[in-house]
């Protein structure tokens, strides 16, 4: 440690400042512990505030009012059916700990001022389980961390923790990139989201060209994996992700459904206006969402729709994993062109631009009144080029050459640019039921515990509503045993 380095003791230090960073601290603090938590960012959230805002729960209150009886034994069922033929490396006991927990860690969520709409369907689930929070995921942030600071949590922004700290085997705190040390008398709880933007984990567990592709959360570089495996940790399914696929490069400017603010008052109007009004009311507030930065539906692309560069140029075949090859393009970024036909296709039920299931689904027409900054027409394949400045020739040349459709009539439109993303991987550090991060020996690590993606644990979470689910239930649970284990530490 350098000379003059600021040193400050807690019984728990937890390491990054999303849900399940906050979840940590709170629980914590509510044990009757002294927390103190800290994110590497300027303002708390994590991928938390990236997310769509989904948590899929059983016995909540919203099913109970539509009259839906639903159990965490049949979440625990349904779930391999997102696995598929993955369900093997899937790690049982800790979904069995989600699905039996999750009830819990919503109402949690409404104690603390977070509201929701549905319960939605989403097959393979038997029942409706998905809710959606209101009015965005910046309601979770916004509540927990209001709730963490009437409970007295020390929250410290703009602190990367660079190493773990160890006395006698045993973590015993944290260093900062800025040299302050936070010693911890139980434990350090890891809560520092996943790898999907950390190049060196994704190279080594993906392959060279996943480690070209962004993160949607830039800053998850996987900090708490990575200061974990240096203590002998070992990272599960660290191959396993959401994506790489193609999204829209979201709007300079947030929209108005991101920017309302997440008071509880709102958010208690918008859940009784979306049972109560009308669609035709609530469809354009949707579509505000739904054109953001959603992926394109591969429907597009099976139609015939083409995928170029910023060149014009078509580089490779659109049915056969385009978001591989997109960061090797000009700008790491493509466009979408379709015809006059396509966009007839695409402008109305069954064939949709994009969704958030259960919710509602965007078409063309929504594309072009939301979102002009990704939607381009002209009467010929010239004049668009010449719009989006193209290379004529190399336009021209790909959609005559276009293997499923023959390019006949104008208008025709571009969509993008598209870039190529990880949403979230499934990379965590091995735990077991109570949270404690396992050596390479399979003994815990005494003192370190790992929530959220971070101590994922080898749990496969596919579907939606279930990482937000895991990092609610993982977070308050590991806060809580990291609470237990507090004793004096040595200075």
């Amino acid at each position: 440690m350098e000379k003059g380095a600021r040193v400050e003791a807690f019984d728990v230090v937890v390491v990054g400042g999303g849900g399940a960073g906050l979840a940590a601290a709170i629980e914590a603090q509510a044990a009757g512990r002294s927390v103190v938590l800290l994110e590497k960012n300027e303002k708390l959230g994590g991928s938390t505030s990236w997310s769509i805002g989904s948590i899929t729960a059983t016995g909540t209150p919203h099913q109970l009012r539509r009259g839906i009886a639903d159990n965490p034994a049949d979440h625990w069922a349904d779930m391999p059916g997102f696995a598929g033929d993955l369900a093997s490396r899937d790690n049982d006991e800790l979904r069995r700990i989600l699905c039996d927990e999750v009830p819990d860690a919503f109402r949690w969520l409404l104690e603390s001022g977070v509201r929701f709409m549905g319960p939605m369907p989403e097959p393979p689930h038997r029942k409706p389980r998905m809710h959606n929070v209101l009015p965005n995921s910046h309601s979770y942030v916004y509540h927990l961390q209001r709730r963490a600071r009437r409970a007295g949590v020390v929250i410290r922004t703009g602190q990367r923790v660079a190493t773990l700290d160890r006395q006698d085997g045993r973590v015993t705190g944290v260093t900062t990139e800025k040299a302050h040390r936070y010693t911890a008398r139980g434990g350090v709880v890891l809560a520092a989201g996943d790898f999907t933007n950390g190049p060196e984990l994704k190279a080594r567990f993906m392959g060279p060209q996943e480690a070209k592709v962004e993160g949607v959360n830039v800053t998850a570089t996987g900090d708490g994996q990575r200061m974990a495996e240096a203590l002998g940790a070992r990272i599960l399914n660290g191959d396993l992700a959401l994506g790489p696929e193609l999204r829209f490069i979201a709007p300079a400017k947030e929209t108005l459904v991101r920017r309302l603010p997440p008071w509880r008052a709102l958010a208690a109007y918008m859940e009784w206006a979306v049972d109560h009004l009308p669609a035709a009311i609530l469809r354009p507030f949707m579509m505000q969402f739904l054109t953001t930065a959603l992926a394109p539906s591969p429907a597009l692309f099976e139609a015939g729709a083409l995928l170029v560069n910023q060149r014009g140029e078509r580089f490779g075949d659109e049915l056969d994993r385009p978001a591989w090859r997109v960061p090797d393009q000009p700008g790491k970024v493509a466009y979408i062109v379709i015809d006059q036909a396509l966009a007839t296709r695409f402008s109305a039920w069954p064939d949709f631009i994009s969704t958030a299931p259960g919710v509602a689904y965007a078409y063309i027409p929504d594309y072009r009144r939301n979102r002009p900054d990704v939607y381009t027409q002209a009467p010929t394949l010239k004049e668009l080029a010449a719009k989006l400045g193209m290379q004529v020739s190399a336009l021209e040349g790909s959609a005559s050459a276009a293997p499923r459709k023959r390019f006949a009539s104008g208008p025709f439109i571009a969509l993008g640019p598209v870039r190529s993303v990880f949403v979230h991987s499934e990379g965590g550090l091995a735990v077991d039921s109570s949270h404690r991060v396992l050596g390479a020996d399979g003994q815990p690590i005494p003192g370190l515990y790992a929530a959220g993606s971070t101590g994922q644990g080898g749990l496969l979470l596919k579907g939606h509503g279930h990482h937000l689910a895991w990092a609610f239930v993982s977070g308050r649970r590991a806060g809580r045993y990291a609470a237990l284990e507090a004793r004096p530490v040595a200075p």
